[in-house]
């Protein structure tokens, strides 16, 4: 638990570095401390240093851990990892934002179970701003389009883009992929959909939180520099 409050701490500190190198004020970044793979005592350590939101990459494991930890007060469950439309019902019942948007036939479904469920979820698009085949995440120039075909969705609440970059030690490489994301942020709000706002962008890891802070990220995703290499 030390362990993790000291690196909450250090994370935090690099946190507002960045945003003040950026012209940014501190505190206007919110850290998302990814939790998938990792026990509930881990959780309940990074609770006790002030986080209340936790990232999840599978529903499943999502689910159990909130289950697990539902006695726990003001507790919000994210879902950052590409879903398949047979377990949309699982985080329906449990999430409170997913943040890998990427299909239509998924919102739909989700739409639906958020329906029966009588709750409504905020939701990210995601972004392949790498262009590799292995990420999921729709292309920069698709994203207005499938914007606006979540309308009838009135159970998704559409807040802004999510991305991951690409994974190299060049940063004009990854400068690139974060520069289309605040691209395809633009074009959204110039395109003004009605019932959705773009605020939000989800961008940076531990690798390169800093470099997305410095591109507008208003999110970051951090796991292994809180909770240590997985294993």
């Amino acid at each position: 638990m030390e362990q993790i409050a000291a690196n909450l701490a250090a994370v935090r500190g690099r946190i507002d570095a960045a945003c003040i190198a950026a012209g940014r004020a501190p505190g206007s970044v919110r850290l998302l401390p990814v939790s998938k793979t990792r026990p509930a005592a881990d959780v309940l350590a990074a609770h006790a240093g002030g986080c209340t939101r936790f990232g999840e990459n599978k529903a499943q494991e999502g689910l159990a851990k909130a289950r697990e930890l539902a006695a726990v007060p003001g507790l919000e469950w994210v879902m950052i990892g590409h879903l398949q439309s047979n377990k949309a019902r699982l985080v329906a019942r449990f999430a409170a934002e997913f943040q890998a948007l990427d299909s239509l036939a998924l919102a739909a479904e989700l739409d639906r179970r958020l329906q029966a469920e009588g709750r409504q979820l905020d939701v990210l698009i995601q972004v392949n701003s790498s262009g590799e085949a292995s990420k999921s995440g729709l292309s920069p120039d698709g994203v207005v389009g499938f914007a606006r075909a979540l309308t009838p969705f009135d159970a998704l609440r559409v807040r802004g883009l999510m991305t991951l970059a690409l994974p190299s030690s060049d940063p004009t490489l990854v400068s690139a992929c974060f520069d289309r994301v605040v691209d395809a942020q633009r074009r959204l709000r110039d395109a003004a959909v009605e019932g959705q706002r773009y605020d939000d962008l989800s961008m940076g890891m531990s690798g390169d939180f800093e470099l997305a802070i410095a591109h507008g990220a208003t999110e970051v995703r951090i796991g292994t520099a809180i909770f240590g290499a997985r294993t």
